[in-house]
């Protein structure tokens, strides 16, 4: 199973941006699907989360209201819409996929097991 995340760049304060990330190998509409952040010199943090049947949606409460995932099964494509854009949002956003069994949380990072290579959102005052 493979990730490919894509859509980052420069943004000024107050916009927005789409990152997608496509998955190729496994069976994509069994995977729950999740995007964390790495600042530098901090710890990669959750941002956003779906569940396998996209029933279940988790935010980060730093990006709620601002941020929205989505999922499209035919596409294999998971995406995060990122709008209202703060300094402190900067970071490499990551795309992860796993099957989450035996009720790992959707936030942790640690319950999945592909990661994406990650992609820049850099965004200016």
């Amino acid at each position: 199973v493979q990730l490919q995340a894509f859509g980052g760049g420069l943004v000024q304060a107050g916009g927005s941006l789409r990152v997608s990330c496509v998955v190729s190998g496994g069976t994509f509409s069994r995977y729950a699907l999740g995007w964390f952040r790495q600042a530098p010199g901090k710890e990669r943090e959750f941002v956003a989360a779906i569940s396998w049947s996209g029933g279940r949606i988790y935010y980060a409460d730093s990006v709620k209201g601002r941020f929205t995932i989505s999922r499209d099964n035919a596409k294999n494509t998971v995406y995060l819409q990122m709008n209202s854009l703060k300094p402190e949002d900067t970071a490499v956003y990551y795309c992860a996929a796993g099957l989450l069994t035996g009720g790992l949380s959707l936030q942790i990072p640690r319950s999945y097991d592909y990661w994406g290579q990650g992609t820049l959102v850099t965004v200016s005052s």
